[in-house]
């Protein structure tokens, strides 16, 4: 039985945002408009160096589940944080957002909750220095059978590629919410992530879910060519439903026999931060509830236009009025 719309599984991670100019940047080292993963005391420097920090509960598919349950469904997210002042922080911000975070901050360790510093320029190009934490030790035990049995859509985000409990716990997902008939599917995430787990993330493509959603750079990584086109193909041949953003030159929507290509309208970012995510909210709202391709890829361009257009991965306005607003509700 259907509990949840979209249930996600990622990393459970706090976003501490921050204004900085490319001096600064420059000053501190940080390699501007990429994320990259930073130890704990790299962390801590850049921590104490943010001023004016908007913090907030973040992570790929976390923001997108958020970005969903905002819109009216029940949705729910499977990550793990320490019992510490963020840990509790991110799991109670989840809750009051409405959605069930259904692991319980974690009592005991040594590895303290996932954070990621984001420094957002004057151009709106954000530079990501994320510290992984305790995220990255969510397992297969970490998935609840009946979270994972009574979910209409899994979501999966490829981050948690890097360990290979990650993957079980992937896997267990999926194979759940497929037996009791849902759809499983992954957010690729990151080019560098899909050059360090090719294989593994074909396979599962593959074998293991019903669509996937990237941007061209992560479509193109899966097979190692500057051809798109052929990479689409090739992806849609073992998949039933991909979905490729194309930044300004709008999304590609392939089911099947079927391609829809979604034009967008071109806006200048604040802060490009939770695009893809809340992209992804969008479009899986539109699946959820039935729409044809053209309104999910439409919808996903409205979640992302309005994220852009403020500072925070997720998003400030009632996202159901620019769907009435744009008539496609």
């Amino acid at each position: 039985m259907t509990k949840y719309e979209v249930v996600g599984i990622g990393n459970a991670v706090v976003d501490v945002i921050s204004l900085a100019d490319d001096s600064f940047l420059d000053h501190m080292g940080i390699e501007k408009g990429i994320m990259q993963l930073v130890e704990r005391d790299r962390a801590e420097v850049l921590f104490g160096a943010m001023e004016d920090r908007l913090q907030t509960p973040g992570g790929s598919v976390a923001n997108t589940v958020a970005g969903i349950g905002s819109l009216g469904l029940p949705t729910a997210f499977i990550g793990r944080v320490h019992d510490d002042a963020l840990g509790r922080f991110y799991a109670n911000s989840m809750r009051d957002g409405g959605t069930a975070f259904v692991n319980d901050p974690v009592a005991g360790g040594h590895l303290p909750t996932s954070r990621s510093m984001i420094f957002v320029s004057p151009d709106g190009e954000r530079s990501m220095n994320t510290y992984l934490g305790i995220s990255t030790d969510l397992g297969p035990n970490d998935v609840p059978d009946e979270v994972a049995s009574g979910a209409k859509i899994m979501f999966l985000e490829g981050y948690l590629f890097d360990k290979d409990q990650g993957k079980q716990a992937f896997l267990e997902a999926s194979r759940l919410t497929r037996a009791a008939g849902g759809k499983a599917g992954i957010a690729i995430s990151d080019p560098f992530c899909v050059n360090r787990h090719r294989a593994d993330f074909l396979r599962m493509i593959a074998n293991e879910l019903d669509y996937v959603i990237g941007n061209e750079a992560e479509i193109r990584s899966l097979y190692e060519t500057d051809d798109l086109e052929g990479a689409l193909s090739k992806t849609a041949a073992m998949c039933p439903l991909v979905v490729c953003t194309r930044s300004g030159d709008g999304v590609t929507i392939i089911q099947g026999g079927t391609r829809v290509d979604v034009p967008v309208n071109k806006v200048v970012p604040v802060d490009a931060t939770g695009a893809g995510d809340q992209f992804a909210a969008g479009f899986l709202y539109g699946v959820a509830t039935g729409r044809d391709l053209d309104v999910c890829g439409r919808m996903g361009n409205v979640c992302a236009a309005e994220v852009i257009s403020h500072v925070g991965p997720r998003p400030e306005v009632a996202i159901m009025n620019l769907f009435k607003a744009q008539g496609l509700v």
